[in-house]
């Protein structure tokens, strides 16, 4: 009876909630393939996919998996693998993510990690992704997809395409063919690179864009940290004919939360940061100096969902929206489950990105903007071996 198979699956519940056990780990670093001529934001090249990923095994069959995400080199992350930080998560209980990553959050300021020669951001990006990787599991414990399990607010979210970056050669008719292809794909709303000229160099070619693009289309500018304030408060006043959806971290790092609170002071266009804080606090710390208006955190550079939570939490009660950086696919999940949520990122150029285009089997479809989050539970996604293969190197 139905009765009898509801009483079956609580108390199966109830027993794993505290019998469950990490039983092993699997870890691959994700490579995308060099690229001849490498995609410049305005002052660094972004690789073609970069990152680590963790596979979660437990003593009840159930997998889940979690990626860390890196710009950088991923030797610093690797490392720990290699010299006994799976020893640490082995044994634990993935249905306790909170507990597991305060522990391995805790190694950021740990003597053990600094005799393992463990970075700090290693540690950082490392328990993101096995935090991820818990969440995963959860999911999968309760059979319910994690955007449900976070408050379930929607089941479809729009997205946006990141592309007209900076390449070596690349003329008007390149970046025409290449907004072209984004628009072909049905997007409506488009994220540009920027700041990477002189100002006015800079504005005509995102007037350019503009045109290519039409009216009635969004476009989002990211400057990537590359303006001085000076340069940011004239470039605010030149920009806002084009109507941009937001302009994204438009001021140089050392003082970039003061900075864009006196340019938001200034400006009508939506500030929005984040992407480049390396903890919650940090993007605490930029909602409570009032700079930005939509915040870009990354749960698979820091946090994990974890942390990712309760920063959707706190933007939602600060009037902030949520528009994640990056990785669209594990960002719906979050995006979805909360009234702050905005737009996700997708990187939908296959020689940009292949791991967006490779690493799941069946995917949720963008179509005409838009995604539909998966009804499967956990993260709802599967991970492509033929791609793991193609783009891993084993570590663990």
């Amino acid at each position: 009876s139905s009765v009898g198979s509801s009483h079956c699956l609580k108390s199966l519940g109830s027993y794993w909630s505290s019998r469950m056990r990490i039983t092993k780990l699997e870890v691959l670093a994700l490579r995308g393939p060099k690229v001849a001529r490498p995609h410049w934001t305005a002052h660094f090249v972004v690789p073609a996919g970069n990152e680590l990923l963790v596979k979660m095994h437990t003593n009840t069959g159930i997998t889940g998996f979690g990626l860390a995400t890196s710009y950088t080199p991923l030797d610093p992350l690797i490392k720990p693998w290699k010299n006994g930080f799976a020893d640490l998560i082995v044994g634990q209980n993935p249905l306790a993510p909170e507990k597991l990553y305060q522990k391995l959050f805790g190694l950021t300021t740990s003597k053990t990690a600094s005799e393992k020669g463990w970075s700090r951001e290693a540690m950082i990006r490392c328990s993101a992704a096995v935090d991820l990787a818990c969440w995963d599991i959860m999911g999968k414990a309760a059979n319910l997809p994690l955007y449900q399990m976070f408050g379930g607010y929607t089941d479809e979210l729009p997205v946006y395409a990141t592309c007209g970056y900076y390449r070596d050669g690349k003329d008007k008719e390149e970046l025409r063919d290449e907004l072209q292809m984004m628009k072909d794909q049905g997007h409506k709303s488009f994220k540009v690179k920027s700041g990477g000229l002189p100002l006015k160099e800079d504005i005509e070619r995102l007037e350019f864009i503009r045109s290519v693009l039409g009216d009635d289309k969004d476009l989002m500018v990211d400057i990537n940290r590359a303006w001085d304030l000076r340069t940011a408060m004239e470039g605010v006043r030149l920009l806002e004919p084009l109507k941009p959806r937001w302009l994204e971290e438009p001021v140089q790092w050392q003082d970039d939360r003061r900075g864009i609170k006196l340019l938001s002071q200034k400006t009508n266009i939506p500030i929005s940061g984040g992407e480049s804080e390396i903890t919650s606090y940090g993007c605490r710390a930029m909602i409570e100096e009032q700079a930005i208006q939509i915040l870009q955190f990354d749960c698979t550079m820091y946090g994990g969902f974890t942390e990712g939570k309760k920063l959707a939490a706190l933007c939602e009660m600060n009037h902030v929206q949520v528009a994640p950086h990056h990785d669209c696919f594990i960002h719906a999940q979050l995006v979805a489950s909360t009234p702050a949520g905005l737009i996700l990122e997708a990187f939908t150029d296959p020689e940009r990105d292949p791991m967006q285009a490779e690493l799941f089997e069946d995917p949720p479809e963008i179509k005409d903007g838009k995604m539909k989050l998966p009804d499967k539970p956990g993260l709802g996604l599967t991970l492509s071996e033929a791609a793991v293969e193609k783009f891993g190197e084993r570590i663990l």
